[in-house]
């Protein structure tokens, strides 16, 4: 377990609730901005203090609520949203981008966003882009052996998830290395594929202080799947990312959900452990038969919750995650695949 940064904030989390707005820092605040109908319950937007204004990292979801807890937030800090100079966006999931595009009607603030998650914005948030999308993700449940009556039901299950994006392109590509160039802050990007193609931390070396999104969160791990969006080997990719984030010496965390963390390589290694756990699980559910698809192999897998009680939207996850450590497994010639609809994993 790693040590809370701040203890209350934790307890807030423990307790079910929200956290204060908080000057972490001099020139630094965190701010919960809720999300709707998630057991998340808050994304954290951090507020960089600059001498025209402040920029974000994260925006939350666009509803009227959270766009109201970011006012009051920033109004806490001595703010306004029409002081906002830039909105840097660790990844597209909605409740980091949703309200980026709102901002910058408000503001006039840049967006910045990786070019790995610019690309797919078309396809997930605009209508010209979505049926394909929704075929696509189809056609990956058909070969996980996804039961034909849920078939529909689970391939549209993130559309409702649009309805929080405000559609915005980003002003600015951040690439892995770019320095930010906020005055006063020695920002940097470092891109950390996995739980997006996108995502980025940015580390601030000055400061020890690492912004880490939802790379590294102080007590559950991101979703990390195979879906028509992602990487090949989405998993490969987030590990070697977990490396990459290991060697800053940094004294803080602050991530985008749950509550801010001492111990970064301390929680990478935890990370990767419980990966390479789950991985071992995996190889044995897959040699205990004869040829298994992916949806099978994740219904005999240890949930936090039992299969049953699981909402079909997260069962989409669950089989996504899953097939994600299979195709990782094959890469390493430990399973193998033969294709089909279904696929079916064997033993290498």
């Amino acid at each position: 377990m790693v040590t809370a940064a701040n203890e209350a904030q934790r307890e807030a989390w423990r307790a079910g609730g929200f956290p204060e707005v908080e000057r972490v820092r001099p020139g630094l605040w965190s701010i919960p901005v809720p999300i709707p109908i998630n057991p998340l319950r808050y994304v954290l937007v951090y507020a960089l203090e600059l001498p025209d204004g402040v920029a974000i990292v994260d925006a939350g979801w666009d509803t009227d609520e959270a766009y109201g807890a970011l006012a009051a937030g920033l109004g806490t800090a001595g703010y306004e949203v029409t002081d906002v100079r830039a909105v840097l966006v660790t990844h597209i999931h909605p409740d980091h981008y949703g309200l980026a595009g709102r901002i910058r009607e408000v503001s006039g603030a840049w967006i910045g966003l990786h070019p790995a998650d610019s690309r797919l914005l078309r396809d997930r948030y605009d209508e010209a882009g979505v049926d394909d999308l929704v075929a696509r993700e189809r056609l990956l449940l058909v070969r996980s052996g996804v039961p034909l009556p849920l078939l529909d039901e689970l391939a549209g299950a993130s559309m409702m998830l649009r309805h929080y994006v405000t559609m915005a392109r980003p002003d600015r590509l951040i690439e892995d290395g770019d320095l930010l160039g906020l005055p006063g802050w020695d920002l940097r990007a470092v891109w950390t594929p996995g739980h997006s193609p996108g995502h980025v931390c940015f580390v601030e070396q000055e400061r020890r202080l690492l912004f880490s999104g939802d790379h590294v969160l102080p007590r559950i791990t991101p979703i990390v799947a195979v879906h028509p969006q992602s990487a090949p080997n989405p998993l490969a990719d987030y590990l070697e990312a977990l490396a990459a984030v290991r060697k800053f010496d940094v004294d803080e965390v602050l991530p985008a959900h749950e509550y801010r963390f001492l111990e970064l390589a301390d929680r990478v290694d935890h990370v990767i452990a419980h990966h390479e756990e789950r991985l071992a699980e995996i190889e044995t559910v897959v040699g205990a038969g004869d040829g298994i698809t992916c949806w099978d192999a994740a219904t005999r897998l240890r949930w936090a919750r039992p299969w049953e009680t699981i909402p079909p939207f997260m069962r989409r996850g669950a089989n996504n995650e899953t097939l994600a450590h299979l195709v990782w497994l094959e890469a390493r010639g430990r399973l193998r695949r033969v294709a089909g609809e279904p696929d079916l994993w064997f033993p290498a």
